[in-house]
């Protein structure tokens, strides 16, 4: 039988592109975890200094509560504008533009000499990681999307052991009396180096998430506004709790509990750890068990473990205790995002960048909140605000089970070159 000369061409290019696209897919994923440990460990690295700053500059718990304000007064109203840039542009662009912004913007912390100044400087820096947190979570949904399984937690896992990673050089250098401006200096350089070639290798979205100029930009449409407005809640909830025990756990160490400067640090580094490997697994847990179950029971065991901090007279409880905090709520906002993509397909970037807004409008401004509570009670009076939250993130778990119905004979997805 003859053989058409024709026919095995048109296949045998398949098999290699296949292994091309693979290849770039990896790649640019290893790029994305590297972007995630970097907005992790640059803005962890300022948490353990915040003792010494706030002694250096001579300012009160009530002041410190206002200067911490600053992140959030940059990051607020930044994070709603990258969604939009985000779906006009691409999640790629977006996120290779924010991250040396964000690289460099930690470097701003080292003039500061007083509290305007601080403030000031703690915006921008908000401003800057608020874009690129809505822009590489966005093309992190989109892969998870690409792919159908879960996936988003493991890159907060990332987030997390960048997280650690710059909370224990922060310790470190308070511990060896390195001076708070001249770590931020160094975090700066090294941060910059790093962030050039994460950029580089980023992948190309999966689906097509930003609009030409001819076509209407993506929305969320108002029946679902609701339901975006209670998943919204839900994060907030959960990354208040992170963002208190991130500005507030060493000092609440060092102060209420009396620990060592050594030992103080120890405290949100045991956190960090904690979170790292509750997102590693966060994926895995999901999958067997479900998010709500997961979300819900790991709310309760924050509350648990936030409640006996607080109660705790010692920092070799305290200790402990926050990492339990940490791997209860670890893996609880990651889900929260995962099901807003998945639930709102049609518009992940303004999706994502509300539920963004809103938890880390409470990530940021919660802190100072805590410091107005503080000034006015006690500090391990105004921590009482944790259990309360872990309860009302446990209640409002099982809106994350409404999911939307795939279709069984999806087509394949096309990349878009410009996201």
């Amino acid at each position: 039988m003859r053989i058409r000369a024709d026919a095995a061409p048109a296949t045998r290019p398949e098999g290699p592109r296949r292994g091309a696209e693979q290849r770039r897919s990896r790649v640019g994923r290893r790029g994305l975890y590297t972007v995630f440990f970097l907005n992790g460990s640059i803005l962890a690295s300022w948490a353990p200094r915040i003792p010494q700053v706030k002694a250096d500059l001579h300012l009160s718990e009530g002041q410190l509560g206002i200067a911490l304000l600053g992140v959030a007064l940059g990051s607020v109203p930044a994070m709603p504008a990258a969604g939009i840039l985000v779906d006009r542009f691409g999640s790629r662009i977006v996120t290779r533009a924010a991250l040396p912004v964000y690289a460099s913007a930690i470097a701003l912390l080292a003039p500061a000499d007083g509290l305007l100044s601080l403030t000031l400087a703690l915006a921008v820096l908000g401003a800057a990681v608020g874009t690129l947190d809505v822009a590489m979570n966005t093309h992190a949904v989109d892969g998870e999307r690409g792919s159908r399984r879960s996936g988003i937690s493991s890159f907060h896992g990332l987030y997390s052991a960048g997280a650690l990673a710059g909370a224990l050089i922060g310790t470190a250098a308070a511990a060896a009396g390195v001076r708070p401006d001249t770590q931020f200096l160094v975090t700066a350089a090294v941060a910059l180096l790093a962030s050039a070639p994460a950029a580089a290798v980023l992948g190309p979205a999966v689906h097509a998430m930003h609009r030409s100029r001819t076509r209407p930009r993506s929305r969320v449409g108002p029946g679902s506004r609701r339901r975006l407005l209670w998943l919204s809640l839900l994060g907030l909830s959960v990354l208040l709790i992170e963002g208190v025990i991130t500005d507030w756990g060493t000092v609440y160490l060092a102060d209420s509990v009396h620990a060592r400067p050594g030992v103080s640090g120890t405290g949100y580094a045991a956190f960090a750890l904690a979170m790292t490997l509750g997102r590693l697994a966060g994926d895995r847990a999901a999958a067997r068990f479900g998010p709500v179950r997961v979300v819900r029971f790991g709310a309760l065991t924050a509350g648990s473990a936030a409640a006996i901090a607080i109660a705790a007279p010692t920092p070799w409880v305290v200790v402990p205790a926050f990492a339990a905090v940490g791997l209860g709520i670890a893996s609880s906002f990651p889900l929260v995002l995962g099901g807003v993509g998945r639930q709102f397909p049609d518009a992940p970037g303004p999706a994502v960048a509300a539920v963004s807004s809103t938890g880390y409008l409470a990530f940021l401004a919660g802190p100072p909140l805590v410091g107005f509570l503080a000034a006015h009670l006690a500090l391990r009076a105004a921590l009482l605000v944790l259990p309360l939250l872990a309860l009302a993130a446990a209640s409002l778990a099982g809106l994350l089970s409404r999911e939307p119905s795939i279709d069984p004979h999806p087509r394949r997805p096309q990349p878009c070159a410009g996201a």
